[in-house]
């Protein structure tokens, strides 16, 4: 039997060695997320050559069903693997989009010039707020007619089954808040229509940070968290909207549409950089 002085000693070498193992876990922890990193800036640009979105929910499933096997084989929690795996989507999205936003303008347009050529004609494009005053010309039956057809195709392929009774009969407000638009969208008997009464729920966004989602060029998740999209209203109703942006079906709209949403997106994303420099 052990000196009864002697246990805290022992302890504390125990604790030192664990805490020095502990740290050393850690550090190698730290050298993996920067691989990992590395290979997701890798992967970005390819992602931006096919057109695909930042967010891609089947290969996150994936990744969280491999976590989830490794978990269960090593007899941890398959709840925190769950949560380190979370983390890990969470920094790559945000690297992603941070690198998308981080973008020279040049780039929009390779090939079409040198870099001071494309920033003089993104410096001709007039910011949003401009086209005001020309939409407010525009008859508002043709505008909401557009934006109700476009809006109902987007929105219904995302919901289905559950989601669609969950938003049934709600009415939920899209501000385009440069450009001086708005909409209460209800949906009605399996269709999306517009509604003349208050929203309960509104999105509003710029109309380059809309079209950035809208292109998935960026997800709903960094845009609210920058707070470059505002949600307001009902909450439980706004959880659900916020879940239904990040659900829309990038990969089901025809190839030629997806180009013209991701060039367009990059273009205004571009031009507002450009005009930003400007006034600095």
């Amino acid at each position: 039997m052990q000196p009864q002085n002697t246990r805290p000693r022992l302890a504390r070498r125990v604790l030192s060695g664990a805490r020095f193992g502990i740290d050393r876990v850690d550090d190698a922890m730290i050298v993996l997320l920067a691989a990992r990193r590395r290979l997701v800036s890798a992967a970005g640009p390819a992602k931006n050559a096919m057109d695909a979105p930042v967010h891609d929910h089947d290969r996150e499933a994936q990744v969280h069903e491999r976590a989830e096997r490794m978990a269960t084989r090593l007899r941890i929690p398959v709840a925190s693997a769950h949560r380190l795996v979370d983390t890990l989507i969470g920094d790559a999205c945000q690297q992603q989009a941070s690198r998308a936003r981080a973008e020279p303008a040049s780039t929009w347009t390779q090939g079409e010039g040198d870099a001071s050529r494309t920033t003089r004609l993104l410096r001709l494009l007039p910011p949003p707020r401009r086209w005001r005053a020309p939409l407010a010309l525009v008859p508002s039956a043709l505008l909401d007619g557009a934006a109700e057809r476009v809006l109902s195709k987007a929105l219904l392929a995302s919901m289905q089954g559950d989601w669609l009774q969950t938003v049934e009969h709600r009415r939920i407000g899209i501000e385009v808040t440069d450009l001086g638009l708005s909409w209460v969208l209800e949906v009605d008997t399996g269709r999306v229509r517009r509604s003349r009464g208050a929203a309960e729920a509104v999105v509003r966004g710029t109309a380059t940070d809309l079209m950035l989602l809208a292109s998935r060029l960026e997800d709903a998740d960094t845009l609210f968290f920058q707070r470059r999209l505002m949600l307001t209203g009902d909450v439980e109703l706004g959880l659900t909207v916020r879940n239904l942006l990040d659900r829309l079906p990038w990969e089901s709209l025809p190839l030629g549409l997806r180009i013209v949403l991701h060039r367009t997106a990059r273009g205004m994303r571009a031009a507002r950089a450009v005009h930003a420099t400007a006034h600095a």
